[in-house]
């Protein structure tokens, strides 16, 4: 597997806000979200290195925490996912994996953290991106076999419509599962979505989470 970063932080996203955990950031993703910024984990990256399942849970057992987020790019790219995940959890350590729910794998996990891609992730002129983001079947496959929470990314009201569309599609979600979160990449960006944002969370019994990794650290990598 590629693996661009592999660093100790405060996860900053969802119902896990706070919590210390081992970030393993895998390479290459099949999508090309406008608002991206992990560009240096896109679809042609060489960064990084390539490393067996065994040396990623070695690594990862030498940070000694007990939280482990995977996330990308797109980490269910990686036939080898389901090695890795076996692996981390022998050690009892509790798995997030973080995904746009256009691929299904057979993983170990206990937080499935599945974040949609809606209409405002389309760059200008790329029917590819437009054409993969959608995979409402897997999605429905994930929420049934694994504890979950659906992250949508909002730029701008005119999103909400679109959320309240997609999970219209998807049976038997709980609304206290769907997460409504800010577009933004500085903390005054952020910040100017949170009212009508969490307004609009509390009307439709939805949680608003806050991007706190940029809030606390800035648009770096490795926070």
């Amino acid at each position: 597997m590629r693996i661009i970063e592999l660093f100790c932080s405060k996860q900053g996203e969802g119902i896990l806000t706070g919590t210390l955990s081992a970030f393993i950031r895998t390479g290459g993703c099949n999508l090309c979200c406008q608002f991206c910024d992990t560009r240096y984990a896109a679809a042609d990256c060489e960064e990084g290195e390539v490393l067996t399942p065994e040396q990623i849970v070695t690594r990862v057992e030498e940070i000694q925490v007990d939280h482990v987020v995977i996330t990308g790019g797109e980490p269910m790219l990686w036939s080898e996912l389901e090695s890795l995940t076996s692996g981390i959890k022998s050690s009892n350590k509790h798995i997030t994996i973080e995904t746009a729910g256009t691929i299904y794998r057979d993983v170990k996990c206990d937080l499935m953290s599945i974040s949609p891609k809606l209409s405002n992730s389309d760059p200008v002129n790329n029917e590819t991106h437009k054409n993969n983001r959608r995979h409402p079947e897997v999605v429905s496959l994930l929420i049934e076999r694994y504890n979950y929470q659906l992250k949508f990314v909002v730029d701008t009201p005119t999103d909400l419509e679109e959320i309240e569309t997609y999970i219209k599609k998807l049976p038997n979600v709980s609304s206290n599962k769907i997460q409504l979160m800010p577009q933004g990449t500085t903390a005054q960006e952020l910040e100017s979505k949170e009212e009508w944002l969490k307004e609009y969370c509390e009307k439709r019994k939805y949680t608003f989470t806050q991007r706190m990794q940029i809030i606390w650290y800035g648009n770096k990598r490795g926070c």
